[in-house]
């Protein structure tokens, strides 16, 4: 459960889209002056704030007794800093609620901060923990867990991707944060 907001100065797992994505967009470029410091800006919405206010329950419910929640690992010297919603000592759960009646297909977003994820903590297995939500769900908290709809979708570290794909990225816009610049396009 993240309780700072503030994303700039350091690349997350979660900012894997726009690493590897397109940097000649307007919301990359907003994105981009977040991570620099010029821009604050923090995004809720009902769905988001059931989320977080659901995430220590479905990790509750897996039962897992080495379990630790809310991890955070900071490589100081790639200004990378990966948060985990849980983990065990070899696996991370992270965990994605999404509407019930619409179903779950895990989107390659996902799969790819799960990738971060892994290379980041040196954890080199994963499961999203998906969990479908109910109308009700989004107003009431405390609703018991239904096994029903909750689902774990493995994710294989992918090393070949991370050194081909991820990294080279960063690298080019971790020498861009340092200098406070915009990467050359």
């Amino acid at each position: 459960m993240i309780t700072d907001h503030d994303r700039s100065g350091y690349f997350g797992a979660s900012d894997v889209q726009f690493v590897i994505g397109n940097w000649k967009t307007k919301t990359w470029e907003m994105w981009w002056r977040q991570k620099l410091g010029y821009n604050i800006s923090h995004f809720d919405n009902r769905y988001t704030i059931a989320g977080t206010n659901w995430e220590h329950r479905i990790l509750d419910s897996l039962h897992l007794p080495d379990l630790v929640k809310d991890k955070q690992v900071i490589i100081e010297e790639l200004k990378l800093r990966v948060n985990l919603d849980g983990n065990t000592p070899n696996r991370i759960k992270e965990v994605k609620t999404y509407k019930a009646e619409k179903g779950w297909k895990t989107p390659q977003k996902y799969i790819n901060q799960v990738q971060v994820q892994m290379f980041g903590s040196k954890i080199f297995g994963a499961d999203i923990v998906a969990y479908g939500l109910e109308e009700a769900d989004y107003n009431n908290f405390l609703r018991d867990i239904d096994p029903g709809r909750l689902q774990q979708i493995p994710v294989a570290y992918d090393q070949q991707w991370i050194e081909q794909v991820y990294l080279p990225k960063h690298m080019i816009l971790l020498d861009c944060m340092r200098r406070g610049a915009f990467p050359n396009v």
